[in-house]
């Protein structure tokens, strides 16, 4: 039997109306959406219908989204792309201490291009205060990156809030919504971005498709250099199969955010319950109501997170604890978050998605209340 799958934060497959449509441009319409011809016209016609059910999902004008091969090119294409873009307004940065490492990684190459760098702290349930964006501004800022959703913890960000700020100074400001979109609702205008990125394997779309939604108006740099395709912001032929399928999974996350949203939250609550009530000592980690539907991040007092999933494989899940084997390293946010060493460390994400059935919640619940029973006895 395989085991209950709780790992939706990491990947999610591709549903079978996103395979169904993909299937197609694999073989029959295999055609170059550059060629002028019919094969040609008819990959385009399937492109930019793709970008329009993702301009929908968004709620920005087609020409906005741009195509790319997944969300850690969406963050590079934004932050350097900008960056370089707007260097002669200034030189300064700011971003959080809980961002994803394609957030990260961009920022420390630019820090060596010769741009400065401001690291925002969080609160203890993972949350930036808007004030704290305020007060790092400083004349020469350029751009803020602050990601949506978190994926470890799920805790939202105020972006509206931090929004407004970087249009009163005129700055740009990026988020990275690789964990939000088709979760949540993430319409452009109300969260008041100027750059978004979009990661399709997170919402039922597969691996290596993504896009970047940037607000016309916005200067930003390609990173990759070759012939016109998407206007010239992002050359190389067209990934047309993934495009189509990242399209679908769009349209589908745009009927169904609503219920699905509701009904995986209701999961989410019942799960955090029965866990609480067949395990003492179970914490909550991240914000209690500004936080993903579907994730639920715990630590179980006394019992270490990654010797409880390993003694358990009924569940796939994943530690809160992204530290490296004998580091004794907490994973950067939950540090960033002032957790101790004995909650990082027993921190368990699981997080829930739209196959998750409430017999699924119940099993997984049973499973790791006797696997945590076992270990603290062990532990005597």
């Amino acid at each position: 039997m395989k085991p209950i799958y709780l790992d939706y934060n990491a990947t999610t497959p591709s549903e079978p109306e996103v395979v169904e449509e993909l299937l197609p441009y694999l073989c029959g319409e295999f055609g170059n959406p550059s060629s002028g011809h019919a094969y040609g016209k008819k990959a385009r016609e399937a492109v930019e219908l793709a970008r329009i059910r993702m301009a929908a999902l968004l709620g920005c004008d087609p020409s906005e989204v741009l195509f790319t091969g997944g969300g850690t090119e969406s963050n590079n294409q934004a932050l350097i792309g900008a960056a370089l873009a707007n260097k002669e307004r200034g030189n300064h940065i700011i971003s959080t201490t809980i961002e994803h490492p394609a957030v990260l990684k961009p920022l420390e190459r630019l820090v060596e291009q010769g741009f400065s760098v401001t690291l925002l702290p969080v609160d203890g349930t993972g949350r930036l205060d808007p004030e704290e964006v305020r007060r790092a501004i400083t004349p020469g800022t350029i751009l803020v990156s602050v990601m949506h959703a978190n994926n470890e913890v799920g805790t939202i960000q105020p972006l509206r809030e931090i929004g407004g700020i970087c249009s009163e100074k005129g700055i740009i400001f990026h988020t990275d919504a690789a964990q939000s979109v088709g979760k949540i609702p993430t319409l452009v205008g109300l969260l008041q971005v100027d750059l978004l990125s979009v990661a399709g394997h997170k919402f039922y779309a597969p691996k290596g498709v993504g896009a970047l939604y940037v607000r016309r108006g916005v200067k930003v740099n390609p990173c990759l250099f070759g012939a016109g395709q998407e206007e010239g912001r992002r050359p190389g032929t067209e990934n047309v199969p993934y495009i189509v399928a990242l399209g679908k999974a769009a349209e589908l996350a745009s009927l169904c955010l609503a219920s699905e949203g509701a009904r995986i939250l209701s999961l989410r609550e019942h799960f955090f319950e029965r866990l609480k009530a067949l395990i003492e000592g179970v914490r909550l980690n991240g914000h209690p109501v500004e936080r993903l539907p579907n994730t639920l991040n715990v630590s179980f007092r006394g019992v270490g997170g990654a010797q409880l999933l390993e003694r358990t494989p009924e569940i796939a899940a994943s530690t809160g604890s992204a530290c490296h084997e004998g580091s004794g390293e907490l994973s950067g946010v939950l540090k960033a978050m002032g957790m101790s060493r004995e909650q990082g460390f027993g921190a368990v994400r699981l997080s829930i998605g739209r196959p998750t059935t409430a017999a699924e919640i119940e099993r997984a619940a049973e499973v790791l209340a006797e696997r945590v029973g076992e270990l603290r006895a062990g532990n005597r």
